[in-house]
């Protein structure tokens, strides 16, 4: 009888410490960086780009202008927002690559967190058939999830943007085309990390160096812990992000 005691009293004490432990990671989880005003901002329609939050995910559809626009949207691209960063704070890069003619969606990650999300994409995919060519991205450890997903889909996902980020196995045999963004003063992300992923990324890799840039500029969510500091604005390593991305995509087209 003691004994059975004793066994049930360790497993109640076992329990507990694992409850304590799914909270308190619940609770580190989603202690999420939360997005600067800027962002906040970005979350509205204008003549360029129409905002919808739909299904609960961050839609950013171009509106046309004139000629510019005025060939059918058939391109889109799925971004993955960086760990434990709300990923509202994406939605100026969102904006600006949808004014340039392509859909773009963030969808939310559970817990903050995108692996817990990687097949996000495979709803978004489904709401908008129209779409013809699909990209996927993400930032930091959204690049990893969006990389599982677009190695898992190549049928679907015909090209994919790494920020700040690397894939998560060995892509060397992926047929789409990647776009591999980083900031040479990234403390995170750094130029050996860098260096030590190429080996699993494909031969058609294009690499789009932003000197100066570090890796919370990717996104507007402040300064990350073990960051470097930018010797360029974060308006402008948007600003470059966003060139290199856009680029991609129209490849696709």
């Amino acid at each position: 009888m003691n004994r059975k005691r004793f066994l049930l009293g360790v497993g109640i004490v076992l329990l507990a410490l694992a409850l304590l432990g799914a909270g308190a990671f619940v609770y580190w989880a989603n202690d999420a960086a939360p997005p600067m005003p800027e962002a906040l901002t970005a979350l509205k329609s204008d003549e360029f780009v129409q905002f919808s939050d739909q299904n609960g995910w961050l839609v950013f559809r171009p509106v046309s202008q004139d000629d510019t626009l005025a060939k059918p949207l058939n391109t889109g691209f799925i971004f993955y927002p960086g760990g434990r960063v709300d990923y509202r704070a994406y939605a100026p890069l969102a904006r600006d690559i949808a004014a340039q003619g392509y859909l773009v969606v963030i969808p939310p990650m559970p817990l903050n967190l995108a692996f817990f999300g990687a097949n996000a994409a495979d709803n978004v995919v489904r709401t908008f058939p129209e779409i013809q060519h699909w990209a996927v991205g993400g930032h930091s450890l959204g690049g990893v999830a969006a990389s599982m997903y677009a190695n898992n889909n190549r049928d679907k996902i015909h090209g994919i943007v790494f920020y700040a980020s690397y894939p998560a196995g060995n892509m060397s045999t992926y047929p789409g085309s990647v776009t591999f963004i980083f900031g040479t003063n990234d403390g995170l992300a750094t130029p050996t990390k860098i260096a030590e992923s190429k080996p699993n990324l494909p031969l058609q890799t294009v690499f789009a160096p932003i000197e100066g840039g570090n890796h919370s500029q990717f996104g507007f969510y402040g300064n990350q812990s073990g960051d470097n500091p930018a010797t360029l604005s974060r308006a402008e390593q948007q600003k470059q992000s966003v060139d290199a991305t856009v680029e991609m995509l129209r490849s696709l087209q």
